[in-house]
């Protein structure tokens, strides 16, 4: 007796030469914000992508040759239409599939408040403390750095947000781990070049700063001192000549009125930084008189277009730059802005030497201090004395003569790298270092705010883990918290 297995018709061999053409899925969603989907392939035979060469969604893979694994890329739908495309795969030989995309618009912007542009003065929680008697209950300070000012850039055209430079987006969990750990002011680096709405009013998005400002609450609602700033914000400010002059000032103008209208309410832990590190693009040397002149005509613009908004900003305490936030420049070149409120102002200068030992990453030197004179990798100067004498400068030149002064970066790269016996002595090189500067710059009336761009791996600045806020580094906090006792 036949089973029925038997009783069926044995279907036909398919031929080796059949060309095989499948994928598991032929409809994609995104959200707005974009991302990628990965899509499986299943060939025998070479295969490519057709699409539209302006489409907002592509393959990671245009053409290849068996099984793969791609990915369906989808950019930013910065719309508030929803939109759809269609990308085809064939092969010869093979009947063409046809993907269909989708991807929804983005909310719309909400509609920001009209503010008037100036109001009477208002010292409603502004205590009447100078520059200099505020920073001494500043206490130390940290960086949220590569994060709210990270933008990317392809020519002229700034774009990106938070993530761009490869961090999480920024939590309150991080900022409590960053209080906890003993901080107690947050800089907040910030650019806005890549938010503007309109380029001929400058308009910042309202979506841009009510993200700002959610940040500056996570510090203050931790009862910490927060300070935003206009950061490198893609170079624009790095031609600091007459050729550029008025067009600098006049966009800095634009974006400090708008920042210091839609802040005015907050008290006096909030601070505002007028510029960065503002040079001559690739140019590091000491400043021209031009230079200098003009770096310090965007000093003297952020202070008046400040003051010019009144209310609570009549009293804000503000910071100021020296060329490249260098010390020395400061010295020899900064003229202190004049400023119709009396005690409200402070300096800001950068700190990272000795170069070859803080920030030189390919031939630079892992061991720093007196202790380490003479070894191969000490960089043969910038030791104890060294910072001795020019923190001794920044007292007497800013400190004594009543301006607050906040170390606005400082920090060296810790060079993972190196082995394990090497590396054992740089990290403990590193720590005293970074306990040495912290110190000093406490002792001589300065704010000290480490430089953390969260990057832990080699040549990182990174204490934290800023997804989770876990300490990375808890030998290098306690290097620098430990100074303040």
């Amino acid at each position: 007796m036949l089973s029925c297995k038997e009783d069926e018709p044995t279907p036909p061999e398919q031929p080796e030469d059949d060309v095989v053409l499948q994928v598991d899925n032929t409809s994609y969603s995104f959200t707005a914000e974009g991302g990628s989907e990965a899509l499986q392939i299943t060939s025998n035979a070479l295969w490519r992508f057709e699409f539209a060469s302006d489409s907002w969604g592509k393959p990671s893979i245009q053409t290849s040759r068996g099984d793969a694994t791609i990915q369906i890329l989808a950019g930013e739908n910065e719309s508030t239409e929803a939109r759809t495309a269609t990308i085809t795969l064939t092969s010869e030989g093979a009947d063409d599939i046809t993907i269909s995309l989708s991807q929804t618009g983005r909310e719309p912007d909400p509609t920001e408040p009209e503010k008037p542009d100036y109001i009477d003065p208002d010292q409603t929680d502004m205590r009447n403390l100078t520059s200099v008697q505020l920073t001494e209950l500043m206490g130390l300070g940290w960086n949220l750095g590569n994060s709210m000012e990270a933008i990317t850039v392809n020519g002229d055209v700034l774009s990106g947000n938070e993530n761009s430079w490869g961090n999480p987006t920024v939590t309150k969990t991080l900022i409590d781990a960053v209080k906890a750990a003993g901080f107690n002011t947050i800089r907040i680096p910030v650019s806005w070049s890549h938010m503007i709405e309109d380029e001929e009013t400058f308009y910042i998005k309202y979506e841009w700063k009510q993200r700002v400002e959610e940040v500056v609450n996570y510090a203050l609602e931790n009862d910490m001192y927060a300070i935003i700033n206009v950061h490198w914000d893609g170079g624009w400010m790095d031609h600091p000549d007459y050729e550029n002059q008025e067009a600098i000032n006049t966009k800095l103008a634009a974006f400090w009125k708008q920042i210091a209208k839609y802040f005015r309410d907050y008290d006096d832990k909030l601070l505002f930084a007028g510029t960065n590190e503002v040079h001559v693009d690739g140019n590091y040397n000491p400043p021209t008189a031009e230079n200098a002149e003009v770096q310090n005509s965007f000093n003297q613009t952020f202070i008046n277009t400040v003051r010019a908004t009144g209310g609570r900003n009549t009293y804000r305490h503000l910071v100021v730059q020296t060329f490249n936030t260098n010390i020395e420049h400061g010295v020899n070149h900064l003229i202190i802005p004049e400023d119709e409120t009396d005690d409200r102002m402070l300096v800001e200068v950068h700190f990272y030497d000795p170069y070859q030992f803080a920030l030189q990453e390919d031939g630079g030197k892992s061991l720093w201090g007196q202790a380490h004179a003479g070894d191969a990798q000490h960089s043969g100067w910038g030791d104890e004395d060294w910072i001795d004498q020019t923190f001794a400068s920044v007292k007497t030149n800013f400190v004594d003569a009543g301006y607050g002064v906040i170390l606005g970066e400082y920090g060296a790269i810790l060079r993972t790298e190196l082995a394990s016996a090497g590396y054992d002595v740089h990290v403990a090189a590193r720590n005293n270092y970074l306990n040495y500067v912290t110190s000093k710059a406490l002792e001589n009336g300065m704010v000290p705010v480490y430089w953390d761009n969260g990057h832990t791996g080699n040549n990182g600045f990174g204490l934290f883990d800023r997804a989770t806020g876990e300490q990375a580094f808890a030998d290098a906090i306690e290097a620098i918290t430990s100074a303040s006792n």
